[in-house]
């Protein structure tokens, strides 16, 4: 027959109490190998060593994308990895690749592009040239979106479009044109969606296991390093893309840029941003109204005319 367990009694409780006091009590310690303070400094690092500034990126985020490396790059903490990074430029430009999320898709959500053939290309059809900037376009594929389309509605060969990011590896990608055949079917899918006027794959060849995208479209596209946290603007245009990228940045830093588009576009030029993007409590939002607000596409206006 099984004994029951024998409570202490409460004399023996305090003296085993007072016997135990000032020693170290056993509980499970939290996972301090990880602080902000040294994902900091690892920025602050990167933005000394290597002129790259993330500093202003919303902390959550570029702290999961750097655990993110640690894990994938082998180094234990995020004062290691730093240790590491200064000293070698090649192991930078692997941490860039975490650090700036080249990931994307072909006309990613296709109810955006469908607007901007429906609502904004009648305007543009107004302009004798066209002057363009997607921003943060990682690896092309919204470039390449927009070019089809603008091909599709005839206004591609008067268009200058000027494609930027940070990460010279992406950009390089993006000049190829080149995106594997795994992706064709959802691309396929999201072009006919966003209102596709031809096959899609008229606008490419297939070759081994990639698909490889008309050189027309490249034509008269740049592709070039700019940075919102740090450049400043380098042309007026009358259509920003900048979609999916300022949800990475703290408020200070979405300010900065959206001061940049709204300098950088001719009046009533027109702004589109991602699903999850809103310019409503920026301190630029009496210059833009919304054209299209669940697609967050905006129109610029001066302050005065609000």
């Amino acid at each position: 027959m099984p004994t029951k367990p024998v409570t202490p009694s409460p004399a023996a409780q305090l003296r085993d109490a007072l016997a135990n006091a000032g020693k170290p009590v056993p509980v499970s310690e939290p996972d301090d190998r990880h602080s902000y303070a040294d994902l900091q400094a690892l920025i602050k690092a990167i933005y000394l060593k290597y002129s790259y500034d993330f500093r202003d990126y919303a902390g959550a985020s570029q702290k999961r994308r750097v655990l993110k490396a640690l894990e994938h790059l082998g180094y234990p903490t995020i004062p290691a990895l730093q240790a590491a990074v200064v000293k070698d430029a090649e192991l930078f430009m692997r941490l860039l690749q975490f650090l700036t999320i080249p990931v994307s898709d072909m006309f990613r959500d296709p109810s955006f592009f469908l607007a901007l053939r429906e609502q904004v290309v009648p305007v543009l059809r107004t302009y004798p040239s066209l002057k363009i900037w997607i921003a943060g376009c990682s690896t092309g594929e919204e470039v390449y979106s927009l070019a089809i389309l603008l091909k599709e509605e005839g206004l591609l060969d008067r268009s200058m479009i000027y494609a930027t990011d940070i990460n010279p590896t992406s950009l390089a990608k993006a000049r190829q044109g080149i995106f594997s055949t795994a992706s064709i079917q959802g691309h396929t899918a999201n072009y006919q969606a966003a209102g596709g006027k031809q096959a899609f794959s008229d606008h490419y060849t297939a070759a081994y296991d990639g698909a490889i995208f008309e050189k027309s479209l490249r034509n008269n596209v740049t592709f070039a390093d700019h940075s919102l946290a740090t450049d400043s603007v380098f042309s007026e245009t009358q259509l920003i893309l900048c979609r999916n990228v300022l949800i990475y940045f703290n408020r200070k830093l979405q300010n900065r840029a959206l001061g940049l588009f709204h300098e950088s576009l001719s009046h009533r030029g027109f702004l589109g941003l991602g699903s999850k993007e809103s310019i409503d409590f920026s301190a630029h939002a009496a210059h833009f109204e919304a054209l299209d607000q669940p697609e967050r596409i905006f129109r610029k206006v001066e302050a005065s005319a609000r």
